[in-house]
């Protein structure tokens, strides 16, 4: 293959679009834009609430939901997906926001995605592969709770700041008294019509197991696309409501949006420095204040992402590198238009997909309608009730709230369920990033615990000949946490079976270190002094060259059961008893413990114990 064709493959594989635009029709065309109208349509009312519920102004949500859908256009390699501001994402931006101000939500952007292109060079997609699926659950359900508790205010009318849930249930409840009722039933009324609109999707003309006739087809898809723009209808209606009791000169019943900054965003570098409470910070300094953020934040979009790219892949390979990569060009080059972190969208990415959209060019006419709302209908936005967001809000978060994983975690794995519930609670008590790392620690606690402790199989075999000897079987790799562990239990098996070779099978383990290796000589000098052989089986070569690194005596490993029966039976073993335990007795220190130990274990011997132990003490 010649160096010009590698570097068009790999221009290519960077450049998704070079190959399906070679393909596009006019086809893919009308289906891309349906499907990009559609979800412009949803993309909207959630931007706009996604700000709000972030700490930002409304147009900053909308700041946020154009770039994603032009970079993944050209990046990106799943066609469904769509990028732009989440519920999580917002939450997390709130967090860094809260008695700042908003350039830390556009450096925290900036900052996210060039921390997602270190992970895409380094090719270390695989650290959110420890973050496992429990951990997931309890994290998404705790945000999904939060973000619903958050929107609590907007729902009553009430003027409350707050941070964190306890925060927030605490602050509702004090000010529960000062509920605005016409809020209140707008708020739960909307709520009621999202779920009525919600299930609408499910609902056909034509009778089940049947084919639908053409008129048929047309008003399943009108029933559909009702369903599926549910929070624009919700959203325009209630605006509708809010505007005509402006128009008539009266007070609006609502908390109002208020005022949206019309026009597009300027196109400015991520700030350097900010200023807060009259003081110039740093740019070192808003690192600081950003702290492990600028870590979870992006790895939790990249954790977001790739499950979607899973779901929507259809069967495919996924190039987590490429995805990685996209992800990473979209928070960059959005943090230079004014953008909060964002990510994959999976409500938006569903949408897209039942819209039938074709290419990723889907998502230029998503692009391209969030531009157009912002150039000609900002107006219109800041009459949008705030009880109306806050609907649109909770209704898709509660769907979020995984309850129903409960029941079989409890059956198959109740470590599991430990590992969510922590998680949890703590992301509720204590904030989602500290939630989500003692939840990553519980579950590497877990993993870790069968390194330092082991299963060992301890069972007794004969030779062909009948010869016996004993077989030793660790149920994991070699390294130090499990080292005394496992040397205890051998040496338990041997002194059980003083008259028998004893075999450690090493099938299962595929690594060894330096301090296992130090604890198995020091074994093999204990087996030697009470002249006990001990054998190695089924040992891998590199594990053989580890210790064989170590060990100064003679160490006799064999790799077939065959090879280690014929020379069992060739050495068969001869020795006196009694010799053999005084021996092996003299290589302990005579401490009172030791000699207890070993009057105990000669008790056993049949022969003279009065003579042996006067020997001893």
């Amino acid at each position: 293959m010649t160096r010009s064709s590698t570097l068009r493959k790999i221009i290519q594989k960077r450049l998704p679009i070079l190959k399906w635009s070679r393909e596009y029709t006019t086809k893919h065309l009308i289906s891309d834009v349906i499907a990009g109208f559609t979800v412009g349509l949803t993309v909207m009312p959630q931007a706009l609430a996604y700000a709000t519920l972030g700490g930002l102004e409304p147009q900053y949500g909308l700041y946020s939901s154009f770039v994603g859908c032009f970079v993944y256009a050209i990046f990106g390699s799943i066609k469904d997906i769509t990028i732009g501001p989440t519920a999580l994402m917002a939450l997390m931006t709130y967090q860094q926001v809260v008695d700042r101000n908003f350039d830390y939500a556009f450096l925290l952007c900036f900052l996210s995605g060039v921390v997602q292109i270190i992970m895409a060079v380094l090719h270390l997609g695989v650290l959110v592969d420890f973050i496992s699926i429990p951990v997931t659950v309890g994290f998404t359900s705790a945000t999904s709770v939060i973000i619903g508790a958050s929107q609590l205010k907007s729902l009553l009318g009430l003027k409350i700041k707050a941070n964190g849930f306890l925060d927030t249930m605490s602050k509702v409840l004090q000010n529960i008294h000062q509920t605005r009722t016409n809020d209140c039933v707008l708020g739960i009324t909307c709520i009621v019509f999202l779920m009525a609109l919600r299930r609408m999707k499910d609902f056909t003309v034509n009778k089940k197991n049947t084919k639908p006739s053409k008129n048929q087809r047309v008003i399943n898809y009108g029933i559909w696309l009702v369903s599926t723009s549910r929070n624009a209808i919700i959203v325009i209606t209630c605006s509708a409501i809010a505007y005509y009791y402006t128009s008539i000169g009266e007070e609006s019943p609502f908390l109002l949006t208020g005022s949206v900054k019309s026009g597009l965003p300027e196109f400015k570098l991520p700030p350097t420095q900010t200023v807060l409470n009259n003081r110039t910070v740093t740019f070192g300094e808003m690192v600081s204040d950003l702290g492990s953020s600028i870590v979870l934040v992006p790895i939790i979009a990249v954790l977001g992402n790739v499950a979607i790219a899973k779901a929507f892949a259809s069967g495919s390979t996924i190039d987590a590198t490429q995805e990685l990569f996209t992800l990473s060009m979209c928070n960059i080059i959005g943090s230079f238009f004014s953008s909060m972190p964002i990510t994959g969208s999976f409500s938006r990415s569903a949408v897209n997909h039942a819209s039938g959209v074709q290419t990723p060019a889907g998502g230029i006419v998503t692009g391209i309608m969030v531009l157009l709302a912002l150039s000609f209908l900002t107006p219109s936005f800041a009459y949008i009730p705030k009880a109306s967001l806050g609907a649109v809000i909770i209704s898709a978060v509660i769907f979020m709230i995984e309850y129903e994983v409960v029941k079989p975690m409890w059956k198959s794995s109740k470590k599991d369920l430990l590992c969510t519930c922590a998680t949890f609670i703590a992301c509720l008590l204590i904030g989602v990033e500290y939630g989500i790392l003692l939840g990553v620690g519980i579950n590497i606690v877990f993993l870790l615990y069968p390194s330092a402790r082991p299963t060992i199989y301890v069972e007794k075999m004969k030779t062909p000949n009948g010869i016996e000897y004993v077989t030793i079987t660790p149920g994991n790799s070699l390294y130090f946490p499990a080292v005394d562990f496992i040397k205890t239990s051998v040496a338990k098996a041997g002194v059980s079976s003083k008259h028998l070779a004893v075999v450690i099978d090493c099938r299962f383990i595929l690594g060894a270190d330096f301090t296992a290796a130090k604890g198995i000589s020091a074994l093999i000098n204990e087996f030697c002094l009470r002249q006990q052989p001990l054998y190695f089986s089924n040992t891998r070569s590199e594990v053989v060259s580890v210790f064989e690194g170590v060990m100064q005596q003679d160490f006799k490993y064999f790799s077939t059961k065959e090879e280690l029966e014929k020379y069992i039976e060739d050495n068969p073993l001869e020795i006196d008893e009694t010799e053999n335990l005084l021996s092996y007795t003299e290589g302990y220190l005579d401490t009172p413990s030791n000699c207890h130990r070993r009057n105990v274990e000669l008790k056993e011997v049949n022969c003279e114990s009065e003579c042996v132990n006067n020997r001893i003490i």
